[in-house]
Formats: structure tokens, C-alpha cells, sequence
């Protein structure tokens, strides 16, 4: 075991420094020279020449890349030229509100999803079975931006039940938070619960024709023992494939629903680093979501060990 994550580990530090490299040679590639970003109204000369030396843009590229990497390995993400803070505190500030919208959202998926899921194959050809599809198909094809107008519309609105924007902290109020919350993670989550729901059913179906199975009814075990302890088991291995691609699409599919409520996330600061030409936060920005799909992916590595010996026996050799 401590074989095959050491392994893995070391496959994701190789490719998160080619990730780094590929991230800070794209913020150079963009058109436009920053320090006129930097400068704003102050366009003289003097002032241009003065920005290049203080952020070192006179140095050549593969000392501007050892200088950002030893920066960023310290914490030190550079200072935004929008608000003049350091890059690190915005990304502290707006990182736990898109954590918790992603955890909402893949809770409602995994609940819905899997759920769902499991009804289809065991209930095949029966009204439970077109339900599930139905409700599946309606989540895939209906667009995020429209799924949370008509939400706010419904039950912020028309039934005060949640609110239509802005974030409170779960510490400070736990009622509050999740009444801010509810909605968005249902927008994001829906999505994501229609295409577990489907990979669910389909990985589910192959279980149940397995031979495995079939020998365990033969010996007598219950229904719930065979579907949850034999066939549902073997079929999270796609599950969680699912899930973990999908978990990355969340953090950066969080753009859109965030801007609809209004939610001080991770998508927000992305757009505000765009439209501003904050070189510094959108490089910290996309470092930080490519270095978040890495670690999905490497604990996906480590479920699937969990769920599959055979994977990290294999993986170790």
C-alpha cells in the first residue's frame, strides 16, 4: 500500500511542476505587455521602466519561473494589481466558500445519484426505472444559468424559503449559511447527480448479470446483501472514476453559478482577474484549480485502492 502511494505521489509532484510550467509560460504568452496593466493611468516611460524592474519582467523567463516557483512554495503568490493585497489572502478568503458549494454539491450527487443509480438497474423496465431516466435527462439538458434564475425566482422570491444571494460563513451562522447555499449547491449538484445517476445504473446492470452475483443468491443471501454488499461494491470503481473527473469540473464549473448568486468564490475572483488583467491572481488561480484536479485525482487513486486491492497490487509493481 505505502508502495503504491508513494508512486502515485511521486507521479502527481511530476505532473504538478509541468503543470507549473505550462501555467506561467501561458500568463507570459497572453497579448499585451503587463506592466501597462500594472501601471494604470501612470503611462510614462519612467514609470513602465520602473514596474518591469520591481516585478522583474527585465529577467529572463526561466529566472522569472525559478523566482515565482520559489515564491509560491512558500505561500507567497504575489500581490494582486487590483487591490494591492497579497494574492494569498484572496485566495484564503474565497477558496472556503467554493470548497463548501462543491462539498454541498457533490453530497447532493452522491445522495441522488447513487441512489437513483442503484433504483434504475434493480427496478429495470419498471416506472421507477423512466423516472430515474426522466430526471436524469431533465438535469443534463437544462442549462445551469436558467436551472438558477428559475430557482431564485421560485424560492427566493415567490416562496421566501432561501435567500437569492451573498455568503455567511457556517461558523457564524449555520441556518443562514445553508439558507444561502441550498440553492447554488442544487444548481451545481444537478448536473453532477444526472451523470452519476446514469454511470450508476449502467455499472450496476453489468454487476447484476456477473456470475459473482449470481452465485450469491444461490447461496441464499438477502436482496440487500447481494445488491449493496456484492453488485454495488464492484461498481463504485466507475462511480468514483466519475466523480472524481467530474469534482474538478465543479471548482471551475462554480463560475457561472456563482455569479448568479452572488457567492465571494473561487469563480468570482477568477472573473475579476480577467476582466482586470490581474496577472498575478489569475496565474495563482489557475495554479491552484490545476493543482486541486491533481489531488482529486490522486485520491481517487487512493479509493480506488481501498474498494479494489487488485488496482494498488498492480499499481506497485
Amino acid at each position: 500500500m505505502t508502495k503504491y502511494l508513494l508512486t502515485r505521489l511521486r507521479q502527481s509532484l511530476i505532473t504538478l511542476f509541468l503543470v507549473s510550467v505550462v501555467v506561467f509560460a501561458g500568463i507570459r504568452a497572453l497579448p499585451g505587455d503587463p506592466a501597462l496593466a500594472l501601471a494604470g493611468e501612470e503611462r510614462s516611460p519612467e514609470a513602465l521602466a520602473a514596474i518591469r524592474e520591481s516585478y522583474g519582467l527585465n529577467d529572463n523567463i526561466v529566472i522569472q519561473y525559478g523566482r515565482f516557483i520559489g515564491h509560491a512554495l512558500t505561500g507567497d503568490l504575489g500581490t494582486s494589481s487590483r487591490t494591492g493585497l497579497p494574492v494569498a489572502d484572496a485566495i484564503g478568503q474565497a477558496l472556503p466558500v467554493t470548497l463548501e458549494l462543491a462539498a454541498l454539491s457533490l453530497l447532493l450527487a452522491i445522495v441522488v445519484g447513487i441512489g437513483a443509480g442503484v433504483v434504475a438497474a434493480v427496478r429495470r423496465g419498471k416506472p421507477e426505472e423512466w423516472l430515474a431516466n426522466a430526471i436524469a435527462l431533465i438535469g443534463l439538458s437544462i442549462p445551469t444559468f436558467w436551472l438558477g434564475i428559475v430557482l431564485v425566482l421560485g424560492f427566493a422570491i415567490a416562496i421566501p424559503v432561501f435567500a437569492a444571494s451573498g455568503y455567511v460563513p457556517f461558523g457564524t451562522d449555520p441556518v443562514d449559511n445553508l439558507r444561502r447555499m441550498v440553492l447554488p449547491a442544487i444548481v451545481l449538484g444537478s448536473g453532477l447527480a444526472a451523470v452519476v445517476m446514469r454511470q450508476t445504473r449502467a455499472a450496476m446492470l453489468d454487476s447484476l448479470s456477473a456470475d459473482y452475483v449470481r452465485t450469491a443468491r444461490a447461496k441464499g443471501l438477502s436482496r440487500g446483501s447481494v445488491v449493496g454488499g456484492h453488485a454495488l461494491r464492484n461498481s463504485l470503481v466507475t462511480v468514483v472514476t466519475v466523480l472524481g473527473l467530474q469534482l474538478g469540473h465543479l471548482i471551475s464549473g462554480a463560475v457561472v453559478t456563482e455569479q448568479i448568486f452572488v457567492l465571494p468564490g473561487f469563480g468570482k475572483l477568477t472573473i475579476d482577474a480577467v476582466f482586470t488583467r490581474d496577472y498575478a491572481t489569475l496565474q495563482a488561480v489557475v495554479l491552484c484549480t490545476s493543482a486541486a484536479y491533481i489531488l482529486i485525482n490522486l485520491l481517487v487513486d487512493v479509493v480506488y485502492s481501498v474498494i479494489d486491492p487488485r488496482i494498488r497490487l498492480g499499481g506497485a509493481r
